[in-house]
């Protein structure tokens, strides 16, 4: 075997488990679908209002339901079988991209309008984030955990390399309302891959047991252990003010670029290629360090920095791959550390603390980034998302620098301590 077959093999590994190759499959095609609707939402609302502060709204719709239901949604997702909630909240998400495409088939839409349909999408993500996510570690051994974090991330960024452009062609020949009808059909991938699935090799987490006060208690746990709350404090700050993609780069494009539509959908696509390069990347780590989270929130603060400073399109488009590349590898270690830091029965309470901090902090970001970008220029919106990055990423050193030094890194072995039943059939 050559060195590029074994490295490709190592990379690819959690491939060979047949339940995770079904919902790899599932989620690559419904994620570029679901990229059409995040992209194509966000210009529709820019053509009917050509307002920043109108995006930011947009994106509080969106994930606003994340911040208020993130902590129940999470232990619902302890408590449930989680394929089976999957099923529920993807099919109540197809519903809501084929909603999306009626109002824009029946005429000019109302803004509100497509707020409201917007937040119902958000509902539906509020559940299915905490349960995806940990749905992912019951699916493969323990020793292949973070690879497949990792995998995941990069189906993720790799949706965003696609999605993007693909929803600027369908945009400029069909229209928006076809983005949103792929979308909702793109479902159908998912849903088949879960129904397909061998319900006898899912490795389910013990259930956690029903009782009071169980939401208070993640929050407890999140704040006793310092490789989860460390993290989950630079991801509330940077989720705030620096992942508001969708918000700023449109009026970053057309305004302080001049460009066009075209211009936003493919500097999204190229910060997508680059993501796609550190996940891939971070895939082949078998541990991970809390030191490696913060220097990776120091390196994206940094090229967000560069970014609002470049003076035109051919250097946005070759700093955004630094841009990709850097934000998800922050984003891939700091949920890796989480996923195998946490104990089974708290995991999904935490990862939708996680999706709290950083998609939940939008409504809060959203509004704020638009607002600056409306006013001041888009440059300043992505001048504060560098500086809080960068302030994050100090932050975590200064936490952990003695610890990571000398500590052992967090591997995938610790989740072998815990406790796994058979999913009945």
């Amino acid at each position: 075997m050559t060195r590029l077959q074994r490295a490709t093999r190592e990379t690819f590994r959690s491939l060979q488990v047949r339940n995770f190759r079904l919902f790899f499959g599932g989620q690559l095609i419904s994620q570029v679908g679901n990229w059409l609707t995040l992209v194509a939402q966000a210009l529709l609302v820019l053509k009917l209002t050509d307002s920043g502060v109108a995006l930011g709204f947009l994106a509080a719709a969106q994930f606003g339901p994340v911040l208020v239901l993130g902590a129940f949604a999470g232990l619902v997702a302890d408590r449930s079988d989680k394929r089976k909630l999957l099923l529920l909240v993807q099919s109540l998400a197809m519903a809501q991209s084929f909603g999306l495409a009626a109002l824009v088939f029946a005429g000019r839409p109302p803004v509100l309008a497509i707020y409201a349909v917007a937040m119902l999408g958000g509902l539906a993500n509020a559940f299915d984030n905490p349960a995806r996510r940990s749905f992912v570690v019951e699916l493969v051994p323990p020793e292949d955990i973070s690879n497949a974090v990792s995998l995941n991330s990069a189906l993720m960024t790799g949706s965003r390399v696609f999605g993007p452009a693909l929803a600027g062609l369908l945009i400029t020949t069909v229209g928006f309302g076809w983005c949103f009808v792929v979308d909702g059909i793109s479902y159908v991938a998912v849903l088949v891959g879960l129904w397909r699935m061998d319900v006898g090799q899912i490795r389910r987490a013990v259930v956690a047991p029903r009782g009071r006060g169980q939401v208070r208690e993640g929050v407890r746990y999140a704040r006793s252990v310092p490789e989860l709350w460390i993290p989950l404090t630079m991801m509330a700050v940077i989720g705030t003010l620096a992942f508001n993609f969708q918000t700023v780069l449109p009026l970053f494009t057309t305004r302080d670029l001049g460009g066009s539509t075209l211009t936003f959908t493919l500097l999204m696509s190229v910060i997508s290629a680059g993501s796609l390069a550190g996940a891939l990347a971070t895939a082949r780590r078998r541990s991970i360090g809390m030191y490696t989270v913060s220097l990776a929130a120091l390196g994206f603060g940094a090229s967000m920095g560069v970014l609002a400073l470049v003076p035109n399109q051919p250097l946005a488009f070759l700093v955004g791959v630094f841009v990709g590349l850097s934000s998800i590898s922050f984003m891939t270690t700091s949920t890796a550390i989480v996923q195998t830091t946490a104990a089974p029965t708290m995991r999904g309470r935490v990862l939708a603390l996680q999706s709290m901090v950083f998609l939940g902090s939008t409504p809060i970001g959203g509004p704020i980034v638009g607002l600056v970008s409306q006013h001041f220029g888009a440059r300043y919106s992505l001048g504060l998302g560098a500086l809080a990055t960068l302030g994050a990423g100090g932050f975590g050193v200064l936490k952990v620098r003695g610890h990571a030094r000398t500590g052992p890194a967090i591997s995938p072995a610790v989740v072998a301590e815990a406790v796994f039943a058979p999913q009945a059939s």
